[in-house]
C-alpha cells in the first residue's frame, strides 16, 4: 500500500461551467458527495481527480492505492467506431480523454480499479469493446434512481464479494455490447443487460452498471478497498 493506515482511492470528477454556489459562479469540479461517502464508509480515504492532462495520468495513478471511475456523461462514440445515435447526450472530451488515460494507466500499475456506470462503459471501452447507445427500461423516471435485480455470474469476482442476486439502484440509457479484449461479464439484468464485467488478467479490476454510492450495500467499495490495502 503506497500510503500507510486507510487505503487513498482516488474517484474521477465533472468539470462543470458555470456552477452556482453562494455569490458566485465558477467553472467546478463536481462529485456527487455519495461516491466520497462511499469510499470512507467502506475503509478508504478518497481524494478527488479532476479532469487533467492525460499525460498525467501515470504519475497520479502512482500516488494512489485504488481508482474509481465515477459515472456521468455518456462516452462519445467516436472511442468506439459508432456515429453519434441522436439520444446519446452531449460529448464530455476532457473527461474521456482523462479518465481513458487514468484506466489505461491504472491497468498497466494493476492498481485495483472499479468503474460505476460510465466508468464501467470506459473500461469497456478502453479495451475495445463498444457500447449500445440506447436501451429502454433502466430509467424509470428522468432525475430519479430506480432499482432492479442483478444476478451475478458464479465463480466470478462480483460473485466473491456479492454472491446472492440482489437489487441495486440503477439510471442508464446505454449499456455494454460487445466485451472489451479479455473482459468478461459477471452480473446480468433480468432482461439480459451486462450489469458487471471484469478483467481476470489484471487483477481487480470491476466495472459495475449501477450506482453502488446511492445505495447501503458496501461489499463492492470493500472488496476494491481491501484489494488496495493489500498492494
Amino acid at each position: 500500500m503506497v500510503n500507510g493506515g486507510r487505503p487513498l482511492i482516488g474517484v474521477s470528477t465533472y468539470l462543470e461551467a458555470g456552477t452556482r454556489w453562494g455569490v458566485w459562479e465558477l467553472e467546478a469540479a463536481l462529485l456527487p458527495a455519495g461516491y466520497p461517502r462511499l469510499v470512507q464508509r467502506a475503509g478508504g480515504l478518497a481524494a478527488m481527480l479532476p479532469p487533467d492532462a492525460p499525460e498525467h495520468a501515470a504519475a497520479t495513478v502512482a500516488r494512489l492505492d485504488g481508482l474509481v471511475v465515477a459515472g456521468g456523461p455518456d462516452v462519445e462514440p467516436v472511442h468506439y467506431g459508432a456515429e453519434r445515435d441522436p439520444r446519446t447526450g452531449p460529448p464530455a472530451r476532457e473527461r474521456d480523454a482523462w479518465e481513458l488515460a487514468l484506466i489505461d494507466a491504472a491497468l498497466a500499475a494493476e492498481v485495483p480499479l472499479l468503474g460505476v456506470c460510465r466508468g464501467m462503459q470506459l473500461l469497456n471501452v478502453a479495451l475495445g469493446g463498444t457500447l449500445t447507445q440506447h436501451i429502454d427500461g433502466h430509467v424509470e423516471t428522468v432525475g430519479v434512481f430506480g432499482h432492479h435485480p442483478v444476478k451475478p455470474v458464479p465463480g466470478t469476482l462480483y460473485a466473491e464479494a456479492v454472491p446472492e442476486e440482489s437489487d441495486v439502484p440503477t439510471y442508464h440509457h446505454q449499456a455494454v455490447d460487445r466485451l472489451g479484449s479479455g473482459l468478461l461479464a459477471s452480473a446480468h439484468a433480468a432482461d439480459g443487460t451486462v450489469e458487471a464485467i471484469e478483467l481476470p488478467a489484471a487483477g481487480w479490476v470491476l466495472g459495475v452498471q449501477w450506482h453502488p454510492e446511492m445505495g447501503r450495500d458496501l461489499r463492492v467499495m470493500q472488496a476494491l478497498v481491501r484489494a488496495a490495502a493489500a498492494r
